[in-house]
């Protein structure tokens, strides 16, 4: 299984301009089965959970804030690659639609 860091590296998604490619992934994002979308979703409470702990802890501690703002960034570095792979199958059944 290959994984994509960007939307250019998709197959088929290649050549089209940005806008066309996220509106081709959010079409392939529906289509994911419903374990697809529960490992997509608990991911992402595992990044976010940790922002609200350390935000409670910044009370105490100020510098808290500061691996707040380290997850904050790197939130799309960790999840859209993810995304990105787990939507890669469909973008062929949505391209194949989309030329209909």
């Amino acid at each position: 299984m290959a994984f994509y860091l960007s939307t250019r590296n998709i197959p088929g998604l290649e050549k089209l301009p940005l806008g066309e490619r996220v509106r081709i992934l959010e079409l392939a994002t529906s289509k994911l089965t419903v374990p697809e979308k529960t490992l997509l979703n608990v991911l992402k409470l595992l990044v976010i959970v940790p922002v609200f702990a350390l935000v409670i802890r910044t009370f105490t501690h100020w510098h808290a804030l500061l691996w707040v703002l380290v997850i904050v960034l790197f939130y799309p570095l960790i999840v859209k690659p993810i995304q990105y792979t787990l939507c890669a199958k469909y973008v062929p059944q949505v391209l194949s639609k989309e030329r209909q």
